[in-house]
């Protein structure tokens, strides 16, 4: 066993042991270790303050500016202020019956404090915080300690503040070292590290937990940025040379078949990005192992016209095809959207039906008993050629003549185990394409789908109108609010149709027992001390729900016009209806939540309002906004928020009415929503396994890293010579992870 594999207990004792486990998932030196510091504070140096983020729990290094001890009013007791400074801002901490701390909390004092940003009368405040004081006259002897080097300021946690981990890391290196770092692997090839001036491993640790200066930072940073990227990248490349050595069936459509009888049908001429990415397609389907392809493209390119593409051309070659899509009103609007394309050749063994024709079935889950029955015989006896469905598709009871291809649709929307369950349906690895209207920045693409060759369809077809985007400030200009409902009718009028999207169905989605976790009674105490008026401070209001917006547009603004409502607890009979009039212009306006955000395509629409936009991300509201402008009118797209100038919030808005280029906006995005876990399924809103490589920024380091992957991988596949790479590997792959990767 790794020496970085100890369990934490053996080093720091069993109660500080399970505070880092419980609070920070820290369980081995090892975890400890790879615990990185934020950023560094240098002797002297104040926080910024004004950068704080609500909710954040954060470490300032802050001067303290006053201290005023006040007494309750109601009962006995008291609280203590203490307001601290960066020179420019100012944070009030807040100690509940601390009055002793007045002794030590001296105006002048330098220190550390840490806790969790709140916010009480608009100021924000952090409630009996943890701190450690740096004069060189306090108790702690921290001065002394610093003096000279920096201060490595690490992610804490209310219960390990971050000064308690920097005590724990310096056991860590200590113990280590005085070993001379026995067990301590180097996952790096040695002249890889000789070719790149990279650290040794044990030194860039060290480096970059006790730096001298920026300096240290900086070379211990690139040497741990390499050991995450060459890993990752030789995960991948071991996966794909797996992939390609498992047998597959070639799918060679013959010509004169279906896919030639629907290509002569055609009313208009396929894009050249279209034709390109078809091409390496159809290349990927001829070979005798299992394509593997991720076709990413803007919203409106044409992906849909690929994929059926390509199932038609494995359906020529006697095999099948699945669709696998993410809602029910999705699938149904592909499964409408191909049948219309095709027409008699989705009619395949029916009455009209042509002669190389197919036959076309949907499969949903809360489809009728008999429906169901006879989706499920068309699929075991081959009868049915293309099968469009949802997760429906994946159960047991689904079973295939030849499943020759899946395609995923919006794949972001599926677990792994989802798209792997549906892949062992066929007699072999059925060719995989999956398809996404996200678009991917290259080296994500290179790391969270490394084991997929991508084709990029960037190219809108011939007769999409541009659209126009604008935010609606509703509280600071309210008649630019009535101005967008104003255009909603204009458009109307015209003979167009527009969408109005909502977060919310209405009231019966509340979770029950109400909007928010209820405070504890010492909470509501402390709070009625600290405002007397029991004024707290102001919470947001819930937001805008489709039923509740539906029946003010009808009795007001929208008054007189056929306003219709659609969202996921609709039956689905129901909501194909609603879809089926709104696409046959029998509905003017359509309010709905995001259940349009994909594949919905009503080339009549013109005009979409996004209600309280800023609670929606970056690229779901560039998909929303593909919904219009899909015909030869432009598009408008109104962006309705609460969110003043200048915010985070509206900033994120500003970015997404300013530009209709999905790549850019996926960066933006990236960037606000964080990296979340490339390798994790979630891939977004969870604690990254990348602890020093940002996939935006490193782009040279993880081409690079790739490059040098696939050149080890292709001359040693089991890392036999590499066994300290392997120990990395099997460390960063945990059990989930390397699942992960297996099922892909």
């Amino acid at each position: 066993m790794s020496a970085l594999d100890e369990p934490l207990k053996k080093l720091v004792g069993d109660r500080t042991a399970k505070v880092l486990a419980d609070s920070l998932k820290l369980r081995t030196t090892g975890d400890l270790l790879y615990h990185f510091p934020r950023r560094y504070a240098e002797r002297g140096e104040l926080t910024s303050l004004d950068e704080l983020e609500v909710d954040e729990h954060v470490t300032v290094v802050a001067r303290i500016e006053k201290v005023t001890l006040i007494p309750f009013r109601q009962r006995r007791g008291d609280r203590l202020e203490v307001v601290v400074t960066d020179g420019r801002g100012r944070l009030t901490l807040t100690f509940f019956n601390q009055g002793w701390r007045e002794k030590e909390l001296r105006p002048g004092a330098r220190g550390l404090f840490a806790g969790k940003v709140g916010v009480f009368q608009r100021t924000r405040q952090l409630a009996n915080p943890d701190y450690q004081l740096l004069d060189a006259d306090a108790e702690s002897g921290a001065a002394e300690k610093f003096a000279g080097r920096l201060i490595p300021v690490y992610p804490a946690s209310a219960q390990a503040p971050s000064w308690k981990i920097s005590q724990c890391v310096e056991m860590a290196l200590d113990s280590l070292a005085a070993t001379g770092w026995e067990g301590v692997g180097e996952p790096l090839p040695e002249g890889l590290r000789a070719d790149r001036e990279l650290l040794p491993l044990p030194e860039a640790l060290e480096r970059i937990h006790r730096p001298r200066n920026q300096a240290d930072v900086v070379m211990a940073r690139s040497r741990l940025r390499w050991d995450e990227a060459f890993v990752l990248q030789v995960a991948l490349a071991r996966r794909r040379a797996t992939d390609s050595a498992l047998p597959a069936v070639a799918r060679v459509a013959p010509a004169d078949g279906l896919l030639d009888a629907f290509d002569a049908r055609l009313p208009f001429t396929l894009t050249d990005g279209q034709r390109k990415v078809t091409a390496e397609i159809f290349a990927d389907l001829a070979r005798e192992h299992p394509m593997h392809r991720l076709l990413q493209g803007e919203v409106g390119s044409g992906k849909t016209m690929v994929g059926l593409r390509a199932m038609l051309a494995v359906v020529d070659t006697g095999g099948q095809a699945a669709m696998l899509a993410p809602t029910e009103v999705l699938a149904q609007q592909h499964h409408r959207s191909i049948t219309e394309m095709m027409g008699d050749l989705a009619e395949g063994g029916m009455l009209g039906g042509s002669d190389v024709g197919t036959k076309v079935v949907l499969l949903t889950g809360s489809m009728g008993t008999a429906a169901r029955r006879q989706a499920l015989l068309d699929l075991v006896t081959g009868e049915a050629g293309i099968v469009v469905g949802t997760h429906a598709l994946i159960e047991d009871k689904v079973q295939f003549h030849d499943l020759g291809l899946v395609v995923v649709d919006e794949q972001h929307r599926f677990g792994v185990e989802q798209r792997d369950a549906l892949r062992n349906k066929g007699k072999q690895p059925p060719h995989l394409l999956v398809m996404t209207a996200t678009p991917i920045p290259r080296t994500v693409a290179m790391t969270v789908f490394g084991d997929l060759e991508t084709s990029v369809l960037d190219q809108l077809p011939s007769g999409r109108s541009p659209i126009a985007s604008h935010v609606v400030p509703a509280l600071e200009k309210p008649h630019f609010l009535a101005r967008a409902w104003e255009r909603v009718r204009e458009e109307v009028g015209k003979g167009h149709q527009a969408y109005v999207v909502c977060p919310r169905i209405g009231d019966e989605d509340e979770p029950p027992g109400g909007k928010a976790k209820r405070k504890s009674a010492k909470e509501r105490e402390d709070l009625e001390d600290l405002d007397d008026e029991g004024a707290d401070a102001e919470e947001r209001r819930p937001p805008l729900a489709v039923l509740d917006v539906a029946a003010q547009l009808r009795d007001g603004p929208l008054a007189g016009l056929r306003v219709e409502i659609l969202h996921g607890r609709m039956q689905p009979d129901a909501k194909d209806e609603v879809m089926r009039r709104f696409a046959a212009g029998e509905v003017d306006v359509l309010v709905a939540t995001t259940v349009i955000e994909v594949g919905v395509n009503v080339p009549n629409s013109t005009a979409m309002v996004i209600m309280d936009a800023d609670r929606f991300g970056v690229s779901q509201l560039h998909q929303l906004r593909g919904r219009v402008g899909r015909g030869s009118a432009p598009g408008l797209c109104l962006l309705v928020s609460d969110m003043p100038a200048g915010s985070a919030a509206r900033a994120r808005l500003d970015a997404v009415a300013g530009t209709l280029d999905g790549f850019e906006l996926s960066r933006i995005d990236l960037e606000q929503r964080r990296e979340g876990d490339v390798l994790g399924q979630a891939q977004s809103g969870v604690k990254s396994s990348l602890k020093v490589l940002s996939v935006l920024q490193d782009e040279e380091t993880i081409a690079a890293a790739r490059e040098e992957a696939v050149r080890l991988v292709s001359d040693d596949p089991a890392l036999a010579r590499h066994p300290d790479l392997a120990a990395a590997l099997e460390s960063l792959l945990d059990e989930d992870r390397a699942d992960y990767l297996e099922k892909g």
